[in-house]
């Protein structure tokens, strides 16, 4: 009876993931035949704003693929928290090879939350002299034309904010190419999917945050966002909720991961699920129903081995690789889709292991410092006061 009962459970998880495979399929498709928004030569002004701390694989290529848009007027402001950060050396040649755009070095020194990027950017934004803003992540590459293409959305009065895909560029390491994997065939099938689900983006991702500073004065700036982990899903949740559109370009950047460890992979992969675990509370332990190939496995150990648990595993495995081709390949033109083709399995799995074992604390690594994780936000653990200890009167 038992045995029974696990097999199916086991097959109807397999549905519910084959269903979640087809959603994305079609959302692949809707996003790959929509057309572009706004008219072509809507180009106000902007700002790009990249906080900086240590520095990234490709790092100068990446800052200087900010330097090279076809567009008439932007500024770059880079920001660091100290003059010494490994980022300057980098930053300094840039602004001599481009003394025709306006490209700014400035030091945040102040540390007014535990986000270190966002108390960063807190002290960029009284630098920017645009009525667009426009933020991404340190270790992001964009094509000559991004500039144009994200801010062409903006021609739509609703538009408050724009975000786009990116696809991950995989180091020399095993942990490096699982992330990328995760990234190309993974989270932004989730991406889409969600968008259908939610009737729209209702979040940001950090790889491009375009701003109207009207949106931004409308959620209180950004000081709300200091002690949050995840500052690009709040500020665009925050953004939507004031009835501004969020919108999702076609534009999709580069982002060059690191080397890393299987341990650093590992560390990052549990920050990014407890940090959605507390950002989304219900979509994440949604998550469960989507994993088709771990469940069809189960069913095929259930069923010991019977046939028709074999053709349910088989027809998973297909759908799952036809996401990652839908995806990795076509929506975010992954050139390096068949090399990951084996890893995918392998990244499923280990998926569902992080999904497990993020429900089984709150403690988050980021840039080498450890933090409690708590309703999203961020509290140093050096802060956090053990039970017995917090119990022993002051002598």
């Amino acid at each position: 009876m038992g045995r029974l009962l696990l097999e199916y459970v086991a097959l109807l998880g397999t549905l519910c993931g084959l269903g979640y495979y087809l959603l994305c399929l079609w959302r692949a498709r809707s996003f790959l035949r929509r057309p572009r928004r706004g008219p072509p030569d809507f180009a106000p002004p902007v700002s790009i704003l990249k906080p900086l701390r240590g520095t990234d694989p490709e790092a100068y290529e990446s800052f200087r693929s900010h330097c090279l848009q076809d567009y008439p007027e932007y500024e770059i402001i880079f920001g660091v928290r100290e003059e010494d950060d490994p980022a300057v050396p980098l930053v300094r040649p840039l602004i001599a090879e481009f003394p025709e755009r306006r490209i700014r070095l400035v030091i945040c020194p102040a540390a007014l939350g535990p986000n270190q990027k966002v108390s960063s950017l807190v002290q960029m934004f009284a630098h920017a002299s645009h009525p667009y803003l426009l933020v991404n992540d340190s270790d992001i590459r964009v094509p000559r034309d991004y500039l144009r293409r994200v801010m062409a959305a903006f021609a739509d009065p609703r538009v408050g904010m724009v975000t786009c895909l990116y696809r991950g560029i995989a180091g020399r390491t095993l942990g490096s190419a699982l992330e990328a994997v995760g990234i190309n065939t993974e989270f932004f099938a989730g991406v889409l999917a969600a968008r259908q689900v939610e009737g729209g983006i209702h979040f940001a991702l950090g790889a491009t945050l375009a701003l109207r500073r009207q949106a931004l004065e409308a959620i209180g700036g950004l000081e709300p966002l200091l002690d949050y982990l995840a500052d690009d899903f709040e500020l665009g949740q925050r953004i939507a909720a004031a009835g501004f559109e969020v919108s999702l370009s076609e534009v999709v950047v580069e982002n060059y991961l690191p080397d890393y460890s299987f341990a650093d992979f590992l560390h990052h992969q549990m920050r990014w699920a407890r940090s959605t675990r507390d950002s989304r509370p219900w979509g994440y332990a949604g998550l469960i129903l989507t994993f088709a190939v771990p469940w069809a496995a189960l069913a095929v150990l259930a069923a010991r081995g019977a046939l028709w648990s074999w053709g349910v595993l088989a027809v998973a495995v297909a759908l799952r690789l036809a996401v990652a081709f839908a995806v990795g390949r076509l929506v975010l033109q992954d050139r390096r889709w068949p090399a990951c083709l084996a890893l995918v399995p392998v990244r499923d799995l280990l998926a569902l292991g992080v999904w497990l074992a993020s429900y089984a604390g709150h403690t988050v690594r980021w840039r080498g410092d450890e933090f409690i994780l708590e309703k999203g936000k961020l509290r140093p653990v050096a802060e956090a006061v053990p039970a017995a200890d917090a119990a022993t009167p002051a002598p």
